[in-house]
């Protein structure tokens, strides 16, 4: 039976290829660029098992074993970069999923259209502004002598060293990360809120429900299922703190509780030219968001029936 069933799989896969054997042909220049810039560059992940020298190459370079992953876990700054990413990382994560959804849910009641629509555009905004331009606007009004420093003396209170002190920069990386991606969150809550059946609202009206109960007892079920595919697949990111935003914004007096994987692997690999090192960190970080992805993923399937293939 078991022999049968592969069989008949062969079969359906042998007629799907001759049936749509056009759409494969359309997909393989991309399958081919993938391999190419994705899955040849993965050699150089034996950079990280090597005493690596430019002038050697990958081939000749001496073989060093795990010595430089040994080195990673015992180093206490590559320790607290990766404690810096996780929790950077799972405060955007945390924080970002719950604004799109409260948002949405205020922003659905809202009966004006011209209103409804304009706020929606204005929040939706940010998310196609680069990190460099915005990290270049910030950098200004969150200076010492900036706008928002200025307004906060106005009012008696002391400057803030948003850019310079650890504390408050995570702050700064985090609400600047919640206020340019929301509106994007926001977005896809609203299309969901769109296909509820509108029957369910009327039979609610019938009933005498006020709009409170029906955003409780209809929006926010119908709903759920999408803010749990959107939280669990975010949590493969939870060792993507953001390298843009935080390459554009930081500087070493926030290294300790700033610098974050990404960076470090800059640094240390292109700036200070350990190679290796810089290597071993990335690889490890690979491994930890393959086990996540995969991990949400499962996750995902399971608690809101989502699936890929």
């Amino acid at each position: 039976m078991r022999t049968e069933a592969i069989d008949s799989k062969r079969r359906k896969g042998a007629l799907n290829l001759r049936k749509n054997w056009a759409l494969h042909l359309f997909l393989l220049p991309s399958v081919v660029l993938l391999f190419i810039f994705n899955y040849i560059p993965m050699a150089g992940l034996a950079i990280g098992f090597e005493d690596f020298k430019p002038w050697l190459g990958i081939f000749r370079s001496p073989w060093a074993g795990f010595k430089h992953f040994h080195f990673m876990f015992n180093d206490p700054t590559a320790i607290q970069v990766i404690w810096n990413t996780f929790v950077i990382a799972t405060l955007k994560i945390a924080i970002g999923a719950v604004t799109p959804f409260v948002f949405a849910l205020l922003l659905n009641g809202v009966k004006n259209m011209l209103f409804k629509r304009t706020v929606q555009s204005l929040v939706y905004l940010p998310h196609f502004l680069n990190w460099v331009i915005l990290g270049g606007i910030l950098t200004d009004l969150l200076s010492t002598d900036g706008l928002i420093n200025q307004f906060l003396q106005s009012l008696g209170l002391d400057r803030v060293f948003f850019l310079g002190d650890g504390d408050w920069f995570r702050v700064t990386l985090i609400t600047s990360d919640i206020w340019k991606e929301f509106g994007f969150g926001t977005i896809v809550y609203l299309a969901a809120m769109a296909g509820i059946n509108p029957n369910l609202y009327e039979a609610a009206d019938m009933d005498g429900a006020t709009g409170f109960q029906k955003t409780r007892h209809i929006t926010v079920p119908s709903i759920l299922p999408i803010a749990v595919v959107i939280v669990t697949l975010s949590l493969g990111n939870v060792l993507n703190a953001g390298f843009d935003q935080v390459f554009n914004m930081y500087n070493p007096l926030v290294y300790q509780k700033g610098d974050i994987i990404d960076t470090y692997v800059y640094r240390v690999g292109l700036i200070q030219g350990s190679y290796s090192l810089a290597t071993a960190v990335g690889f490890f970080k690979s491994v930890i968001g393959f086990v996540l992805i995969a991990v949400t993923y499962k996750l995902a399937t399971k608690y809101a029936n989502y699936r890929i293939f």
